[in-house]
This record gives structure tokens, sequence and C-alpha cells, in this order.
């Protein structure tokens, strides 16, 4: 059945997303490297959302997911970073960045094999710290904190951690459109939308900086309600 391999097919233009994002920062076009994951990012959506229109699913899919996110938004964004780091020194340190490739594929693989996290998250997904990363090429370099040596430096740490960090965080996934059971979900659509239409694609680090402090709220209100 062809319809079988649409799904995959998709996954694979998120790979080729991420291919064409390394190229891209290799000649130092990081803006491109961004809207690479951005495009990226949909299709990762897309490639879930048709598998379960049209009711497929594989073993292979699940494999073939996890390894294109591990190019898209693990080593792409660090290559990002590096980039970015390369800029404000010429020594080693710029090498720190791919301590987020490293903990991208550590976070993945917990994810494939982690029961919990069917309906939330444990720790930071991967495309979050994407989107983060790829925001920071839209600020101007004058900017201390999101272009200099010491900002970057502690970014590419914090992401890192954040990815494996024992913290449930919100997933986007509505069983229903209720208010009660989804405020802090509606919170962060709402709240991203404003962000975007104020500061354009300079807001994505604002908007997972957000995300996650949403999460932080929702996790104690769950347990004030307990």
């Amino acid at each position: 059945m062809i319809k079988k391999h649409i799904p995959n097919t998709i996954t694979l233009g998120n790979l080729a997303c991420g291919c064409i994002g390394l190229v891209a920062c290799y000649n130092g076009d990081l803006k491109m490297a961004s809207y690479m994951i951005w495009l990226a990012a949909f299709l990762d959506f897309l490639d879930g959302f048709i598998a379960r229109l049209l009711k497929v699913s594989s073993p292979i899919g699940k494999e073939l997911d996890s390894l294109t996110d591990m190019v898209t938004f693990g080593l792409l964004p660090s290559f990002i970073l590096f980039t970015m780091l390369n800029e404000t020194t010429s020594s080693l340190w710029p090498y720190v960045a791919f301590v987020l490739a490293l903990f991208s594929a550590l976070r993945l693989a917990k994810f494939n094999v982690d029961t919990r996290q069917a309906n939330g998250f444990i720790g930071m997904p991967t495309p979050a710290a994407a989107f983060f990363v790829s925001g920071l090429a839209f600020w101007p370099s004058q900017n201390i904190v999101f272009h200099s040596f010491e900002g970057l430096f502690i970014i590419s740490l914090l992401l890192s951690l954040l990815l494996v960090a024992p913290m449930p965080m919100l997933a986007l996934k509505f069983k229903d459109f209720s208010f009660k059971n989804n405020f802090y979900r509606y919170l962060v659509v709402i709240l991203s939308a404003i962000l975007l239409a104020i500061l354009g694609f300079r807001s994505f680090p604002i908007i997972i900086i957000s995300y996650l402090a949403l999460s932080l709220l929702a996790l104690l209100a769950n347990k004030t309600q307990q």
C-alpha cells in the first residue's frame, strides 16, 4: 500500500530540512538554518497527523522519527550555537555547543522507552530547545544576552540540562477543548501568539521561557489540588 509510506516520506522531508540547515550554518546563513528548523517542525507535526489520519503506523516510522529529530532538533541547533559562539572567541570553548546535541540524543532515547510521556513530557522536548536557538539569529548582534560568549555558553548548558530534567512539562495535546482542562495550554498558545505578533521571529526564546514557566505553574497547581 502506497499510503503507508506517506508519513515516512514526510519524515524524510524533515531530515532533508536538517541537512539543508547544516549547509546553511556552514555558509554562515543562520537565518536560513532557523527557517529549516521551523519547516522541519511543521513536517514533524504533519507526519504524525497524516499517520493518524490514514491509520498507518510502524516501528520503522517511530525509529525514523527519532533519528530525524536528532538531526533537525539536536545537531542543527547545536551547529547554530557553535557558529554564534565561534564568532565571540577563537578558543575551543565554542565546542560546548555540541553538548546540546549529546543531551538531545539522550532525551530522544529516554522518550522512546518512557511510558510516562504518552500524554505529557518529562523534561523539555527537543523541538522546544531548537525553537529557542532558532530565534537567537534574529536578535541584534549587540544583544549581550543572546550574542555574548557568556550568554551563549550558559544557554548551551541550560538547554542541555532542561532536556533531561525530571520535570513534567506541558504537551500541547488537547483531549478536549474545554477551558478548565486546558487552561495552561491555552495560556501557552495565547501568549505565544501575542509575543510573535509583537517581536516577530525574535520572540521564540521568550516563548520557550514562557512555556517553561507555565509548565512549572501547571505542575505546582496540580500538586496543590492533590
